[in-house]
């Protein structure tokens, strides 16, 4: 039905494709596996018309020409296209979705059947036709999605990333949906970055590397590949002269494992959890003969000394004093005599205080008289409080 022979494709300069070739047959279901970027998505709209770059080559569906024809054109052909990220219409009911895909003049007069036919093979929809598309699940709106490519009536059907986004459980679903529809006769084209889960249920596959086909093989032999297998199934390569003759290498010794084996680590339990044994009883130690006391002489009543009575402040030597010291202020210091320097001495370690200065007081004779008078009584009251107290029993 549709044959792909040496497409090419370009973004400007960039090429998207060169000279890829691939075949669909009626009720077949054909997995082209690659990279990103290897160009799978380019090549689906190529086929569907909707490439924005220049498309080259050609491109028959039943022996029509379709390069270069237009997407609506083409759908009348019998291609569908569901693209990457499902593209419907959220807003609409899962019904009115439906809808819009028979508006092809090739679907107008079997429209009920083909609605039929997608809520037989989707049970799901048919229970939430009225729902809004946009509240239901991803992997419901991809059923959405594809019933809405089947009700335009199409021959080969093409599906870009269906699986995209859909968690484990959903994608076994879709692909036992996607068994179903290859039932019914139509062929599927299918892009697929679950390597795995699409060769399981395709017919044929192709391998897509850096925009040409470097491989075409029944679906079964890529699987066994061990080049598909190290590039998209995430198994070993098979080393070169493997199944030459040569002897296969002899397996390698278990590793050692880290740590104690499971039974040691037992058998610290229960050694944990055992009550701790009694210490034996030691033996009395023998009693070692301690040296008698040392009499110690009797101690003498220590006598208090008595009290010392306060020196007598001579207040005129005290005077004399200060008119001295205030008589040499008024002097220039005298000039030191000639004479031989003295030696350098070592400073001391610590500096003593220095000494009080007493204060000017020339010109305050009357107020240091007053002064000496209060020093004098204040004097006095200490002696006679001092007295006073010695006399107390």
């Amino acid at each position: 039905m549709l044959e792909v022979k040496g497409i090419s494709a370009a973004y400007g300069q960039h090429p998207a494709l060169k000279g890829a070739s691939v075949r669909v047959g009626k009720g077949e279901i054909v997995v082209i596996l690659g990279a990103n970027g290897a160009g799978k998505s380019t090549l689906l709209k190529a086929i569907s018309g909707i490439c924005e770059g220049k498309v080259t080559g050609s491109i028959t569906m039943n022996g029509h020409e379709l390069v270069g024809m237009k997407p609506d054109r083409i759908v009348e052909e019998g291609i569908a296209l569901v693209p990457e990220g499902r593209g419907i219409f959220g807003d609409l009911t899962v019904e009115e979705n439906l809808t819009l895909g028979a508006y092809a003049q090739r679907a107008k007069d079997a429209e009920e059947v083909n609605l039929d036919r997608v809520y037989t093979l989707f049970p799901k929809l048919r229970e939430r036709r009225r729902q809004v598309a946009r509240t239901m699940s991803g992997g419901e709106q991809q059923m959405v999605a594809i019933g809405r490519a089947m009700m335009s009536n199409p021959a080969v059907l093409t599906l870009d990333e269906p699986s995209l986004g859909l968690s484990p459980l959903l994608s076994k679903e879709l692909f036992s949906s996607l068994r179903a529809v290859r039932d019914t006769g139509i062929g599927i084209l299918l892009v697929e970055q679950n390597a795995k889960a699409s060769l399981a249920i395709a017919d044929r596959g192709y391998l897509l590397e850096n925009t040409q086909v470097v491989h075409e093989d029944t679906a079964a032999n890529l699987a066994k590949d061990p080049a598909v297998q190290k590039a998209y199934l995430g198994g070993a390569a098979a080393k070169p002269g493997a199944g030459k003759g040569m002897p296969a290498p002899a397996p390698s010794a278990p590793r050692p494992a880290k740590g104690p084996s499971p039974s040691e680590i037992a058998a610290q339990a229960m050694a944990r959890m055992a009550p701790p044994a009694k210490p034996a009883a030691a033996p009395a130690p023998t009693p070692t003969p301690q040296p008698e006391p040392r009499a110690h002489p009797p101690q003498r009543a220590v006598s208090q000394p008595a009290p010392v009575p306060p020196a007598r402040i001579d207040t005129a030597d005290l005077v004399a004093r200060a008119s001295q010291m205030a008589s040499r202020r008024g002097q220039p210091p005298a000039a030191p005599k000639p004479g031989p320097m003295p030696a350098p001495t070592k400073p001391a370690r610590a500096a003593s205080p220095p000494r009080p200065v007493m204060p000017d007081l020339t010109g305050q004779s009357d107020r240091l008289r007053d002064m000496l008078q209060e020093i004098e009584t204040a004097a006095a009251r200490a002696r006679d409080r001092s007295r006073n107290r010695t006399r107390q029993p």
